[in-house]
């Protein structure tokens, strides 16, 4: 955390105390906790907002990707199929 060690966290709370008293250094380090969860919270939000917007941008920095084409609607139409007087029609007679 910061590159501080045990040795200079106390020196920093010897600091504190002799600065702010003991009366006041619990209400400090309540508001100091606040504070630092605070900021945490908003990095995970930037964080998670950074992330989303790498996902909607494409690997080659284009920007986001296009939407999908529309899918034409179903024709009425019915589908093609083989015609009664065709050579490969099936018919309901067997040979000549």
């Amino acid at each position: 955390m910061f590159g501080i060690g045990f040795p200079e966290l106390l020196l920093i709370l010897a600091v504190a105390l002799l600065v702010f008293g003991p009366k006041r250094l619990p209400e400090l380090a309540r508001t100091l906790g606040r504070v630092v969860g605070r900021v945490r919270a908003a990095s995970r939000g930037f964080q998670r907002e950074i992330e989303r917007e790498m996902r909607d941008v494409d690997p080659f920095g284009a920007g986001p990707s296009p939407p999908a084409p529309p899918v034409p609607p179903p024709s009425a139409a019915p589908p093609p199929g083989p015609e009664a007087g065709s050579d490969n029609a099936p018919s309901g007679e067997k040979g000549p």
